[in-house]
């Protein structure tokens, strides 16, 4: 009876794995698909057999594919706050310079979504890089020193105004010390990168000793009104339904290029400042 048992038991752990595997094959195959059966904007639009398909897919989609499939962790946004995301990857229709702030549980979901465009990861804390990329190691990663805490929020946005290094006019980024709201010290691949997309959903932001995502935000701000090329760069910035980030959204990434909001996920679209001589005191 207990070698019987053990036979079952043995039979419903293959038959779980086997449904889950499927589960997650059709998860990400409903995320890169369009309503055309189209694939994402680094993917051809050429119809193809099924076994032409599967070979046209980049080994990092198939990574992801494996990992969902067996895996009892999910991505932290919801299928419609992902899909905000990946609709403009499509949109793009290119390989994409995609910065994502935060390396987690959906890194490898982002990096499939652009698997032959360029997909970086910012993450505070070195010990989890170090984690992820011990079962990763197709992403890409760097770790970032944050010098703000949550707790001085109010005051860091009372007080950029009267610092001219982070005036709208001259901010810049890098080696900029001046401004405690700059990002001075990141690689020099992401100050010299364009970046089409921008994901802001790190650092912590939830505790008072946290580094808060202040910086972030009026970085990448910065980052995007200071674009050389042609067309905007999407912000996205997740847990809008927390103060900080809603009031620093609306302080430099402004309520005018807001162009959708979905859960706790806003989508900006920053036009690049170019010459514009009207560019005063405030960024919005």
């Amino acid at each position: 009876m207990q070698v019987n048992e053990r036979m079952k038991n043995r039979w419903f752990v293959w038959l779980l794995a086997i449904l889950g595997f499927i589960g997650a094959s059709l998860f990400i195959a409903t995320l890169l698909q369009t309503s055309d059966n189209t694939l994402l904007c680094s993917v051809t639009r050429t119809k193809t057999s099924g076994s032409e398909l599967y070979t046209n897919q980049s080994p990092i989609q198939i990574r992801a594919i494996l990992h969902y499939a067996t895996s009892h962790i999910v991505p932290q946004q919801s299928f419609s706050e992902i899909s905000v995301t990946l609709n403009v990857l499509k949109s793009l229709n290119r390989p994409c310079n995609f910065l994502v702030f935060g390396l987690g549980h959906d890194s490898l979901m982002w990096a499939s979504f652009n698997p032959r465009g360029t997909t970086l990861f910012l993450e505070e804390d070195p010990k989890w890089v170090q984690t992820v990329l011990k079962d990763a190691p197709e992403l890409r990663a760097h770790t970032v020193n944050y010098r703000t805490q949550l707790r001085e929020a109010d005051e860091l946005l009372a007080g950029y105004k009267s610092e001219p290094a982070c005036s709208p006019a001259k901010a810049t980024l890098r080696g900029n010390e001046k401004c405690r709201l700059a990002l001075h010290n990141l690689p020099d691949e992401v100050y010299e990168k364009e970046w089409d997309l921008i994901m802001i959903d790190a650092p912590r932001g939830y505790f008072a000793e946290a580094p808060g995502r202040m910086a972030a935000i009026f970085s990448m701000a910065v980052m995007a009104r200071n674009r050389k090329g042609s067309g905007v760069t999407h912000v996205f910035l997740h847990d809008v339904d927390r103060k900080v980030e809603k009031v620093y959204a609306e302080e430099f990434l402004c309520r005018k290029n807001l162009v959708k909001g979905v859960g706790r996920l806003w989508h900006f679209e920053i036009p690049p400042k170019g010459n514009d001589t009207r560019v005063g005191d405030r960024f919005c």
